[in-house]
């Protein structure tokens, strides 16, 4: 009956797009007044409160970073590592600065292998001093403020220092993070006492949670600058928690700390209808997935088939589980491995690629492809990613910052230095180097940054205008929830608000899964009639957004965390 009907819908291959993008607004009059986006209410007011007080747009997503230090611990932090992407309204130049992670000169192949050479269970290599990077997100911070920032640095970090001192209030956010890992905090002393109560219970919401070993440490931080977290008694408490861990402790020394710089990284952008899609390259698989995804889908029709259709999410599927395949083949350190970005997004690949996907039937396999600039022999081999947080500024001139920030988490390591949550971002490398005789290109070394799924995006319009800039939560599906959103907006003509809030679509090994309690888990028979295996589950997701419209920015936020969108 449900083939029948899909049948009577026309399941015909549409023509390139006939149907024209959503019209393009004006841009804002100069001067118009700024916007913050981010996943807690608090961290978009210290954003909104650095732009009010003249700061730009880098330096408003720096109060933010700090601030959700504070009061998102299981999410980001100083302790962690972050990307953004910024757009430059003086010169019209888009910049993206690297602040992920980086392996410690101890790290060796092995590192997450047990004494047989078998992986070691996840989980034990999560919370354990193994799994703990560089932190990055100071020295990007430091960078960011360099090139664009105008606001005094220390004055940057007041908002974060007034949350840590004076305290913050539980949300239900964190009182869920901290439920659901109650079991996991026997050995963490220090955070045991700051986020539960004597009877072991994690602390209420709307309890007051004060963090003055944290207000000290940014308080160093702002007096002496990035020196005072890698350094000195800041870098020695970051050091001796990880040779402290009580899981497989490990090295990470003053000389990785003193080594660790945030880069500058060539933006990789790329072509979506009339569109410039632009984000993060290598470590990040961002732009060149979310691209892959939006190049395969341009030859259909999706302004006509519209998100309440089956065959649109059919394809978006399609596209998504061909686009990973790249991903996980290819993807890793740049400084350390080849990674073929330019063959990833060439419109000709990607073109061959899209003829995979048929609009009437789901493939049975979905293997990586052969872009140009290929490495001869690398293995396929995913990795398993969480957490994360999203922000987005504008400032009245124009300037836009897009980052996303990580511990990885929930909690990240689960261990603590000065007041703050080190990250695990180590797990997000390949366990194993070697995959069937070909190295994996995402494989642990000393020096290099794991690969991550992060994806902070800007996108301009035809006529070289900033149009959109957003970003998302969710370990591997944030590339998923970005280009779910882009085809909300580009192609449906939906708000921000609207584009974040259709139902996400993921995969795993035995199909698409779609997200529970929304239309798409309702579209089940009709996917399957395609050919499709589908599972409803949940697929919570952070996206942040900011859109510029003829009366001003707009902001939207995700319904699904507690977000918030603050004009200036």
């Amino acid at each position: 009956m449900i083939k029948q009907l899909l049948i009577g819908l026309g399941l015909a291959l549409a023509a390139c797009s006939s149907t024209p993008p959503p019209p393009v607004a004006e841009a804002p009059a100069p001067g118009a007044p700024g916007l913050v986006v981010a996943a807690d209410p608090r961290a978009a007011e210290a954003g909104r409160w650095a732009l009010r007080e003249g700061g730009s747009a880098a330096d408003a997503a720096m109060a933010m970073m700090l601030a959700l230090t504070v009061v998102e611990p299981q999410s980001s932090g100083i302790g962690g590592g972050g990307f953004m992407v910024h757009h430059d309204a003086r010169n019209q130049r888009i910049a993206t600065i690297d602040g992920r992670e980086t392996a410690p000169a101890a790290a060796s192949p092995s590192r997450f292998l047990d004494k047989t050479g078998k992986p070691l269970p996840f989980r034990e290599a999560v919370a354990s001093g193994l799994s703990v990077g560089v932190p990055g997100n100071i020295r990007l911070m430091a960078r960011a403020h360099q090139h664009w920032g105008r606001l005094p640095w220390k004055k940057l970090f007041e908002p974060a220092i007034d949350l840590a001192d004076n305290g913050f209030l539980v949300t239900p956010a964190l009182h869920g993070r901290l439920m659901e890992t109650v079991g996991q905090w026997q050995d963490h002393p220090d955070a045991r006492a700051l986020y539960y109560g004597k009877d072991g219970k994690p602390r209420p919401v709307g309890d007051r949670i004060k963090n003055h070993a944290l207000a000290r440490a940014l308080g160093r931080i702002a007096t002496d600058g990035p020196p005072a977290f890698y350094q000195g008694v800041g870098g020695e408490a970051i050091s001796r928690a990880v040779a402290a861990a009580p899981r497989h402790p490990a090295i990470l020394s003053a000389a990785d700390l003193a080594a660790y710089r945030a880069k500058d990284r060539e933006a990789v952008c790329g072509a979506y209808r009339t569109y410039r899609i632009c984000g993060m390259g290598p470590p990040s698989s961002g732009a060149t997935t979310v691209i892959g995804i939006l190049a395969m889908l341009e030859r259909f029709d999706l302004s006509t088939l519209g998100p309440n259709d089956p065959r649109a999410w059919h394809l978006i599927g399609e596209a998504m589980r061909l686009a990973y395949a790249d991903r996980d083949k290819y993807m890793g350190d740049s400084d350390f491995v080849s990674v073929p970005v330019a063959g990833l997004i060439n419109p000709a690949y990607l073109a061959e690629r899209s003829k995979l996907i048929a609009i009437d039937k789901t493939r049975r396999d979905y293997p990586a492809g052969s872009p140009p600039g290929a490495p001869a022999r690398t293995a396929s081999l995913p990795t398993p990613e969480r957490g994360t947080t999203h922000f987005v500024a504008v400032d009245r001139n124009g300037n836009v910052a897009s980052m996303t920030s990580t511990v990885e988490g929930p909690f990240g390591s689960q261990l603590i230095a000065n007041g703050f949550f080190l990250n695990n971002e180590l797990t997000d490398f390949s366990f194993v180097p070697v995959r069937r005789g070909a190295p994996v290109a995402n494989s642990i070394e000393p020096g290099k940054r794991p690969l991550s799924s992060m994806a902070p995006t800007i996108v301009y319009d035809q006529d070289g205008r900033v149009l959109l800039a957003l970003g998302s939560a969710g370990g591997r599906r944030i590339i998923m929830h970005v280009a779910k959103t882009l085809i909300g907006v580009l192609d449906w003509g939906l708000t921000p608000e609207q584009a974040i809030a259709l139902p996400n679509i993921f995969y795993n090994d035995h199909g698409l899964l779609v997200e529970k309690g929304t239309s798409l888990a309702d579209m089940q028979q009709a996917l399957a009639a395609l050919g499709q295996t589908v599972a409803v589950a949940e697929l919570p997701s952070k996206v942040m957004a900011a859109q510029r419209t003829a009366a001003g920015w707009r902001g939207g936020a995700d319904p699904r965390s507690e977000g918030v969108s603050l004009g200036e």
